[in-house]
């Protein structure tokens, strides 16, 4: 059995530590392994291996970061440039259509292509089994070759902590970690200047990061993408806090979440999913002068951005990630392809990964109305 791993979209504190144990998973069925770098990119033109042993894996637990690299490249998207052809021509006279069809087809052929170099390196380079780290994106890529053949196992990985049928995702404690300690230090600095320090998190399309590293760090208002909220509720509740005597405030935003009526920058730029790049919404310095013009109050903006997702992983991320490497591993050697081993409880669960990228896990409601006792 020869097994190839790849890691694929943003990388997180913890992909080692499930690398490590699927080396040594293997090594005690006898199987060989071999890394696919920089994600599904490893698999497309001439591959890009790595060979992976027990030796060559020692060490790694308490590294952040992936040795096998990642990207967040689609094997299954259209050539982004013809797709602006097509969008113009949409609104071209009806004697376009034969051009549409035309690129149309050059589109399905585009995408035929880089399939099928997937599916050639596997087969060329003996390739018996894959498992695949990564969120939703990178599983629902796993997901399609799965239903193309492809003996596929996947492992949850996302910071954002999103992935339905999972309580936690490897990479989203650390962040949650490296936010409440943002958290902690901040208050020192805001306190002193009497200012509103707005903190921006990642976390995509929902708002688990901001709201339980907000929670843990004693923030005094979480915005997230799931609950609405205007701007003047925000300043409401500053003044309020001012007005109290408590006259500094810590307000963590996630990047997907605006208050209504705060302008942020337009973002035209895409990735090979079609996610816009956030961090050029400068949303936080946004929310922070609207917070200032609305209550008075000097504001400040702290981007944790890659802060977040890079350096040690905790010692739950150490520990879920090595479970479920294990149980991949296990899972590979049943024969049983097509599912992603996740945490339910404080047990490792196989579920069928298409259930995995089947819509997004929105923040627990029950949970946020915790939070807002501590606001």
């Amino acid at each position: 059995m020869r097994i190839g791993v790849l890691t694929g979209g943003g990388d997180c504190p913890g992909l080692n530590a499930a690398i490590r144990a699927i080396v040594r998973r293997a090594a005690q069925y006898n199987y060989e392994v071999v890394g696919i770098k920089n994600g599904w990119a490893g698999l497309l033109g001439e591959a890009d291996l790595l060979p992976l042993s027990t030796k060559s894996v020692a060490g790694i637990l308490p590294l952040g970061g992936t040795i096998l690299g990642t990207s967040r490249t689609n094997p299954f998207q259209r050539d982004p440039q013809v797709d602006v052809a097509l969008e113009k021509l949409q609104f071209s006279p009806d004697g376009a259509q034969p051009l549409i069809e035309q690129l149309e087809a050059y589109q399905a052929a585009y995408v035929q292509r880089h399939t099928q170099q997937v599916l050639d390196n596997i087969k060329q380079h003996g390739l018996d089994a894959l498992i695949v780290l990564g969120g939703k994106d990178t599983l629902s890529v796993a997901e399609r070759f799965h239903r193309l053949g492809v003996p596929v196992v996947g492992l949850p990985k996302t910071m954002d902590n999103d992935l339905p049928e999972t309580d936690y995702c490897i990479g989203f404690d650390s962040a949650v970690t490296r936010l409440m300690d943002a958290l902690d230090d901040l208050h020192t600095t805001a306190m002193a200047h009497h200012r509103v320090i707005v903190v921006e998190a990642m976390g995509r399309d929902t708002g688990w990061v901001a709201l339980e590293g907000g929670l843990a760090g004693g923030a005094d208002y979480i915005v997230t993408p799931e609950i609405p909220c205007s701007i003047e509720d925000v300043c409401k509740h500053l003044q309020a806090r001012h007005a109290s005597g408590r006259n500094f405030s810590i307000v963590v935003v996630s990047e997907k979440a605006c208050p209504s009526d705060v302008p942020v920058r337009p973002v035209e730029q895409k990735d090979a999913f079609g996610h816009v790049r956030l961090d050029r919404r400068e949303l936080g310095e946004s929310v922070a002068k609207a917070i200032e013009r609305g209550t008075g109050i000097e504001s400040r903006t702290v981007v944790l951005g890659h802060l977040q997702r890079g350096g040690s992983p905790s010692v739950f991320d150490r520990l879920l990630a090595t479970r479920v490497g294990v149980a991949a591993v296990d899972l590979v050697n049943a024969g049983r392809f097509g599912y992603v081993p996740v945490l339910q409880g404080n047990r490792i669960v196989p579920v069928e990964l298409e259930r995995t990228v089947a819509g997004t896990k929105t923040v627990d409601l029950d949970l946020y109305e915790l939070a807002k006792l501590f606001f």
